[in-house]
């Protein structure tokens, strides 16, 4: 089985396939890959998706079984496949799992709305991977929480537990090493950028010239579309404004006037510069441009980064400077302010230490 990638007729827009062992289209899999599409997913989530149900399918082959006639046992046995794959094989290794809990939390998402989507248009019953129950206790309780707290909530019965895992936050001073190891202003003004707005690297890309407001109101909107010819996408599918310094306005100006491609008919901010055999100069920069120029500062600086990285010490050092919780939910473009909590909260134990004392002097002068 393979994941195919395809490219609509008239369209330079991606589509993807999951073919199966004598090359031919999985028909239940692509009613659900083209409802994707409908609904306005982005590209890489349909992506990963299709990857997530050859993963499945595989299982289904390797274990004998009829999609339409899978139940929560045997779906439970699709956790112990993706460990490993191979179990059938003796060993006297002791066996390490070939994926980690998180991606297998997201193949049996993926799973789970492919079997939803099923019994919707009526081809299954169902596999009662969910049930329904009042919301349990949450860290954060919303202003009217009183009025919904009474009704059930859809939980997924099949999901194991992830460890959780500090995914690291970059000092002011690495900031700065790694702006200063980049060679093109781009790039330079792409990482300032990132690390002063939290932006995704999908905003950012699809940033338009006219998105970029300087002047007395230097601000950004991050507005959603779907026609980015990169096929980049707003993740939230909402528009926001982020209010930037002067500062990074100047970087973004530096920009334009040194480096951004003239005689050219494309408003996207970010474009391909210098790049052969990377694209055409003055095209839309991609994400995979900009996984390998990650890639090469991290070898370069010796500190491994990424541009979601950026995003984490942007709402850790607005957290550290006293900002409620709902304005850095709003700042990063969250719709829900317990993925604000839940994420993106990274104190160290410095930050403990000195709340701490805070609260020692404050004790005191009550005293």
């Amino acid at each position: 089985m393979k994941v195919q990638k395809g490219i609509l007729p008239n369209s330079d827009r991606p589509i993807w396939m999951v073919l199966d062992d004598d090359y031919l289209p999985i028909e239940p899999i692509q009613k659900y890959l083209h409802y994707l599409d409908s609904v306005g997913r982005s590209p890489n989530t349909i992506q990963t998706y299709a990857h997530n149900l050859k993963l499945f399918w595989e299982f289904l082959r390797d274990s004998k079984l009829n999609w339409l006639e899978i139940d929560l046992e045997q779906l439970s046995n699709f956790i112990h496949w993706l460990r490993n794959p191979n179990s059938g094989v003796l060993s006297v290794q002791p066996q390490v799992s070939k994926r980690c809990e998180k991606t297998i939390n997201h193949c049996l998402t993926t799973v789970c709305g492919f079997y939803e989507f099923q019994e919707r248009i009526g081809a299954t019953e169902g596999v009662g991977v969910y049930r329904y129950q009042l919301q349990p206790g949450r860290k954060y309780k919303s202003f009217l929480h009183h009025i919904s707290k009474g009704k059930e909530v859809k939980t997924r019965l099949l999901k194991i537990k992830e460890p959780k895992t500090f995914p690291g936050c970059l000092t002011p001073e690495q900031v700065n090493t790694l702006v200063e190891a980049c060679n093109l202003l781009r790039d330079k003004f792409l990482i300032r950028l990132l690390y002063e707005t939290g932006l995704r690297i999908g905003e950012a890309l699809g940033l338009r010239h006219e998105d970029m407001v300087t002047g007395k109101t230097n601000e950004i909107h991050v507005v959603p579309r779907l026609d980015n010819v990169n096929h980049v996408r707003a993740k939230s599918g909402t528009e926001r404004t982020v209010h930037v310094s002067k500062e990074l306005m100047q970087w973004y100006s530096a920009y334009l006037i040194d480096e951004y491609p003239e005689d050219i008919d494309c408003d996207f901010v970010f474009l391909v510069i210098k790049a052969p055999g990377k694209g055409e100069i003055g095209t839309p920069l991609a994400y995979k441009t900009v996984d390998s120029l990650f890639r090469r500062l991290s070898k370069k600086i010796e500190i491994q980064v990424n541009p979601h990285l950026l995003r984490h010490t942007h709402a850790t050092e607005l957290i550290r400077a006293g900002w409620d919780m709902s304005y850095v939910q709003k700042r990063l473009g969250h719709a829900d302010i317990q993925t604000t909590v839940n994420t993106y909260v990274h104190l160290s134990d410095d930050d403990f230490k000195e709340e701490y004392q805070k609260y020692l002097q404050t004790k005191r002068h009550e005293q």
